[in-house]
């Protein structure tokens, strides 16, 4: 089956989906057609504000207007969320426990903005801010119904989002689901659980594992807080040999951290090896220029499973880059009867 590339699919569904709900505002600052709400403001004019380039401001109105009774869904890149209005972030918005919805662009290194663009510690720093939910797309069918998920929640919620051009891994029919993994591969040597852009490098790793006879039990994570899925901890209770994890992200505080914390809370004796930035900042470059240089992309995957084998596998760049990546069909729970 190809594998179905999507152009922009937040522009049209965010205006559908918020029609009916009046109450949903945009804020932004001054990032609108960058952040794909130009046609949204055009469509709910009197429903949008922009702050202009004036962060800690946006986030203080985001939470007056959730304290009359408002939705806001704040756009706009995601290092300008934390990074610049952490304060307000924290004592206006998540200490209130404010139903604010910030949507961040760009997370990680998928800009060629450079460290002043590049969110790469975002995840570590939201999931350890209490009343936070802390959400990541991986794909068109998750852009689409990130929007559901997050509305469900009584408080704040902040999410990974992708713009552009992208892939469709999961099926329309299997929407994200709050803290429930997607069950993509089965197998009982490694459990490889990715979130985000590094999920696409994880199906094309997988493959060419399995090819070599390694057994990879491949989760997607797409809720980093609340972290509680019981699937994550069997998934790693029933890996023999270990398990990665893969995100873009620095290793320090986010998805490989996360699952650190669940190996030694079940007190669970498992090799734990991390894809992810390691103490550094990106500079800028093209997407596949710095998940290559900084150890993000499908080798590095294959690389780190050898690692917790213990033995090389063959694979190399040239028979990864000529794997296929094909739609994931009956994602999560069912994936034990592929």
């Amino acid at each position: 089956m190809t594998l179905e590339t999507v152009v922009r699919p937040h522009v049209e569904n965010f205006i559908a989906w918020a029609k009916d709900k009046p109450e949903v505002v945009v804020v932004t600052a001054d990032l609108t057609n960058s952040s794909e709400v130009g046609k949204w403001r055009d469509t709910y004019p009197d429903r949008y504000f922009s702050a202009g380039m004036a962060e800690q401001n946006m986030l203080g109105f985001a939470a007056g207007l959730a304290r009359e009774g408002y939705t806001p869904y704040i756009h706009t890149f995601a290092v300008f969320i934390y990074r610049r209005a952490y304060d307000q972030l924290a004592m206006s918005v998540a200490y209130p426990n404010l139903r604010v919805r910030m949507i961040g662009f760009l997370p990680g290194i998928l800009t060629p903005g450079g460290v002043t663009h590049q969110a790469i510690e975002d995840v570590a720093i939201l999931r350890a801010t209490p009343n936070m939910t802390v959400l990541e797309t991986g794909d068109a069918t998750e852009v689409e119904s990130v929007l559901d998920v997050a509305q469900a929640v009584d408080g704040p919620v902040y999410v990974r989002m992708l713009r552009g051009v992208m892939p469709r891994l999961f099926p329309r029919s299997e929407p994200m689901r709050l803290d429930t993994a997607r069950v993509l591969s089965t197998g009982e040597d490694v459990a490889l659980i990715t979130a985000g852009v590094e999920t696409e490098e994880g199906l094309r790793a997988a493959r060419a594992l399995q090819a070599r006879g390694v057994g990879v039990r491949h989760l997607h994570v797409s809720t980093h807080k609340p972290f509680d899925d019981p699937e994550v901890l069997a998934s790693i209770a029933g890996a023999s040999r270990g398990i990665v994890t893969a995100e873009n992200h620095v290793v320090t505080g986010g998805l490989g951290s996360a699952v650190a914390e669940r190996i030694a809370d079940a007190g669970l004796g498992r090799r734990l090896v991390r894809v992810g930035l390691r103490d550094t900042y990106a500079h800028g470059a093209s997407r596949a220029h710095l998940m290559r240089e900084y150890g993000l992309d499908a080798l590095a995957i294959v690389q780190a499973v050898e690692r917790v084998v213990g033995e090389p596998l063959g694979i190399d760049a040239e028979e990864l880059a000529h794997t296929e990546v094909v739609p994931v069909g009956a994602a999560s729970r069912n994936a034990d009867s592929l």
